[in-house]
């Protein structure tokens, strides 16, 4: 048929799926059946659709999955695997939890728990890894059911996360208008350059990525933080994004009410659509395109002539698109003065450009055309209204978040107006109360308050308010680590006069374990030669790995010259040096008494000495907290926070070196007794989050005491099931791997991800996942020392 005819890399519409009763908010191309796909929508279903070999080139439905008790936000396919060979379905809701389905089941497999607000985003990986994003500010890797790691620095909600193809590496976009780029758990770095919310991902290559925004522009950015190209042609906020299989073009869609299609970096078709809010897309493996709007209806276009759908279908999609009306307030006309407008004649001049808009007068109406490349005309698209005050899209955005309404209240005559947002899942009188207590505000204002709300939502309340969380901005008291040392020079020995007291300048020696004990010094360590090759002696090693040596003169003579030339505010006195003295020989000696209170508490007092001068009083620390008294005095339950938290002001990456391997291995000793142990796994994520910065100073003392630092931990959580716990183990170990050079250091690493992966399967694929096996590769061919070579063979064993 003639009018059914369309030229090359031109869409039209395949076929309206009027399947949801509410937005459709999330599309994702299926595995499991040729050009299937899953749509999610916000009347709490997700939805199968097969396509169907009626004549009107149709989709069926295959399955309704329900679980979330609130919207359902996003969705993504979890590739095929063995137990499970036609993939899984995960979808992400309003009641902050993650649904994984099988493509057979209504019901959820299962459902992952533990972000504090709306999933919005997931992702998948290899290994059968998941990455999600939320309001909470915050994004998780997930595996097994499992959260392995959780995402922390967005200071606004996380919009969007992609994997990238090289394992280990990962994207989250916010609200907070930046880009996120994670390896191993830990940002690598942060691309800036959109003005407003990024709402969405898509992964180009390894190497590259696009990126759009609320700002109305797409970005094509370089892993390495380069922005390489910026397309604008939206007028409103875009909303998702997705690639062609060439990698190169791609499509997008918004609050202007489009579907773009970009070809070679410029928007060559603009495909509107009758409804205002074009929430998602994505590319079926035929090359059709189908979308998902606010109407609750999911479209699918194609440039294939034999499944365009009919003449009649086509008239009758035009006509819906010309009865439209559009409020100009919504931004998706550009930036034109409805008073100044031509009549009808301006229409018989053709556009110059696909999708370009134009007003026209008709009368006391104003009418809106676009132009089409592919048809040589302009279709209308609409009746402009005016200043209407009825919601034109069933969300507004404020602070980074969808609400179904955002009030403007004016409470006190003259003061400032304050924003109340509002959805209608939520209890009136709650959200009063709480906009209230914001806003410090009396409560006599709450009937007030609740009846507006009440008011100006026409009654809408459907069920009862979600559970108020805490502050989802706050990480509670987790450190955010800060940036590495640059200083020139930083790390060499921080002490002077030669020949004297040096710490750590002797044999770093370790757990006394006799001859077979890899981590003793000297010669104490026997050969391979001595024992077969398939017998593991490295790892699991769950006894802790301690710094033993010590030089008590020496020590003891350092203290009293650096005493000798301290300010007079700082001087100890001679019994002060008498009393640290005699627990240092306390505490060394096999035959002597046990060190007093009153002496722990002066060691305590003189480990807050100046910085310059500390470091004798902190190799006593290290020596002391092995004994059973000063490890239960110092580490307790109330003294234990105050220590922990002085060793890690002391390891802050401006630091000095001495001090910050003192502090590191003061940790390390701390293993040695229930108490330190104790509040050591109580304190992990702060611990290991300030000691990975240490990586990063040139020093082999300091990476060997955190090589140490991180074997510990491993050893304590072998045979526990903590995922989140191995993942940070696995993690710091990973990053630590890629700047420290020193072989000892670099074989207690491997003994650690080692024992982190031994006898478990989930830790196993998450090190997969996370790309260990490709990185240490490199060590399994060293024969000096042959310790090194071997563990590595045996880790990538272990890792096959």
């Amino acid at each position: 048929m003639e009018e059914n005819t369309a030229p090359s890399n031109s869409y039209r519409l395949r076929c309206s799926i009027p399947g949801h009763e509410m937005d459709v908010r999330g599309l994702a191309a299926a595995v499991f059946s040729e050009g299937a796909f899953v749509s999610v929508s916000r009347d709490r279903t997700g939805r199968i659709w097969v396509p169907n070999s009626s004549p009107d080139n149709g989709f069926t439905e295959m399955q309704c999955m329900s679980g979330h008790s609130n919207f359902v936000s996003c969705v993504c396919v979890i590739a095929p695997s063995e137990m499970y060979p036609r993939g899984l379905i995960a979808t992400g809701g309003n009641d902050n939890n993650i649904c994984v389905f099988t493509v057979d089941q209504p019901q959820p497999l299962y459902t992952l728990k533990g972000h504090k607000n709306t999933v919005c985003t997931l992702s998948s990986g290899k290994f059968g890894t998941l990455l999600s994003g939320s309001w909470d500010t915050s994004a998780k890797v997930w595996l097994s059911e499992k959260c392995m790691m959780t995402l922390q620095g967005h200071s606004a909600a996380v919009w969007a996360v992609a994997m990238l193809p090289e394992q280990g590496l990962m994207l989250s976009a916010s609200a907070d208008k930046t880009i996120k780029l994670w390896k191993a758990g830990q940002c690598e770095r942060t691309f800036t350059g959109h003005e407003d919310c990024v709402r969405g991902l898509v992964v180009i290559s390894s190497t590259e990525f696009f990126s759009c925004s609320n700002d109305t522009s797409i970005r094509r950015w370089l892993v390495t933080g380069e922005c390489a190209q910026v397309y604008y042609g939206h007028t409103n906020y875009i909303y998702s994004i997705a690639v062609f299989p060439n990698s190169r073009d791609f499509v997008s869609t918004g609050e202007d009410r489009t579907l773009r299609i970009w070809r070679s970096g410029e928007c060559t078709q603009t495909l509107r659509l009758p409804t205002q809010s074009v929430w998602c897309c994505c590319i079926l493996p035929n090359g059709d395109i189908a979308v998902g709007a606010s109407d609750g209806i999911i479209r699918v276009f194609t440039e294939a002539e034999d499944r365009m759908a009919s003449a009649g279908d086509l008239q009758a999609f035009e006509d819906e698109l010309s009865n439209a009306t559009i409020d100009p307030k919504t931004g998706d006309l550009g930036d034109i003065k409805i008073e100044e407008l031509p009549g009808r004649e301006h229409l018989n001049e053709p556009g110059n450009r696909d999708g370009q808009t134009r007003l026209i007068k008709d009368g006391q109406k104003v009418e809106a055309y676009q132009w089409s490349v592919s048809d040589g005309r302009w279709m209308k698209i609409g009746d402009v209204v005016g200043g209407s005050n009825q919601q034109t899209s069933k969300s507004v955005m404020y602070e980074g978040k969808e609400y179904d309404y955002v009030f403007t209240i004016d409470v006190n005559e003259g003061g400032p107006s304050m924003k109340l947002p509002y959805n209608v899942s939520e209890d009136p009188w709650l959200t009063a109360h709480n906009f209230l207590q914001k806003n410090d505000l009396s409560p006599m204002f709450l009937d007030q308050v609740a009846n507006f709300i009440i008011e100006n939502t026409k009654g809408h309340v459907v069920g009862a308010a979600q559970p108020a969380g805490g502050d989802p901005f706050t990480g509670g008291a987790r450190y955010i680590p800060g940036s590495a040392d640059g200083r020139p020079n930083f790390g060499g020995d921080p002490f002077t006069g030669s020949g004297r007291y040096i710490p750590g300048s002797g044999p770093s020696s370790v757990a006394p374990e006799g001859v077979s004990d890899p981590f003793t010094g000297g010669g104490a360590y026997s050969s391979a030669v001595l024992r077969p090759k398939s017998t593991n002696i490295y790892f699991p090693k769950t006894d802790g790995v301690t710094f033993e040596q010590a030089n008590i003169s020496q020590i003891a003579g350092k203290l009293k010259e650096l005493n000798a030339g301290a300010p007079q505010e700082h001087k100890l006195s001679e019994d002060f040096l008498e009393s640290l003295e005699g627990l240092l020989v306390s505490v060394c000696g096999p035959n002597e008494g046990p060190p007093t209170i009153q002496q722990i508490s002066l060691l305590w007092k003189a480990s807050h000495w100046p910085e310059d001068i500390v470091f004798p009083v902190l190799d006593i620390l290290r020596l002391a907290v092995r004994h059973p008294q000063v490890n239960e005095s110092l580490c307790g339950e109330a003294e234990g926070v105050q220590l922990c938290n002085h060793l890690l002001s002391l390891m802050r990456p401006e630091g000095r070196a001495a001090n910050q391997m003192l502090a590191l291995r003061i940790l390390c000793n701390c293993f040695s007794r229930r108490h330190g142990q104790a509040l050591l796994m109580a304190q992990r994520e702060a611990v290991l989050s300030r000691a990975a910065d240490l990586a990063a100073v040139c020093n082999k003392n300091i990476h060997i005491a955190l090589a140490t630092l991180v074997l510990n931990y491993a050893g304590c959580l072998h045979n526990q099931p903590d995922l989140e716990a191995k993942a940070q183990c696995l993690s710091v170990a990973s990053r630590a791997l890629e700047t420290v050079q020193d072989k000892e250091a670099v074989f207690r690493l491997l003994v650690a991800l080692g024992t982190t992966v031994a006898s478990d399967q989930t830790a196993q694929d998450l090190a997969r996942s996370l790309g260990v096996g490709a990185q240490i590769s490199l060590y399994a061919t060293v024969s000096d020392p042959s310790k090194l070579g071997e563990c590595c063979q045996l880790l990538l064993k272990e890792l096959q």
